[in-house]
């Protein structure tokens, strides 16, 4: 399967492979229960993986470095991801730092 179709099927596949597990979570929610330890581990993964995608998706851009003004911009969002500012401020305030040091001649 190649094209458009096999597009669709492996997407078709995947939504619902996932909506299989979110079901399968319902259900045995109450029959399985994990060690407090394990949810803890479970919980930091979640940040480890939410920092390694921002780490590779924000600094890189190809095979290269994306930059001095995007990793700014990273790293604003970032500190006021952390200080628990509202999203949208996060955003546009990361994306204005890009903006303004591009504008200034850094890439």
């Amino acid at each position: 399967m190649t094209g458009t179709a096999g597009l669709l099927a492996v997407t078709g596949g995947l939504g619902l492979g996932t909506f299989a597990f979110r079901g399968a979570g319902r259900l045995l929610r109450a029959r399985v229960t994990w060690p407090p330890r394990a949810e803890r581990l479970t919980g930091t993964a979640v940040v480890v993986l939410l920092a390694a995608l921002v780490a590779t998706s924000g600094l890189a851009e190809g095979h290269g470095y994306a930059g001095l003004a995007r990793t700014a911009g990273v790293a604003v969002g970032g500190v006021l991801a952390y200080r628990r500012a509202p999203f949208v401020v996060v955003v546009v305030a990361a994306a204005a730092v890009t903006a303004l040091l591009r504008l200034a001649g850094l890439s």
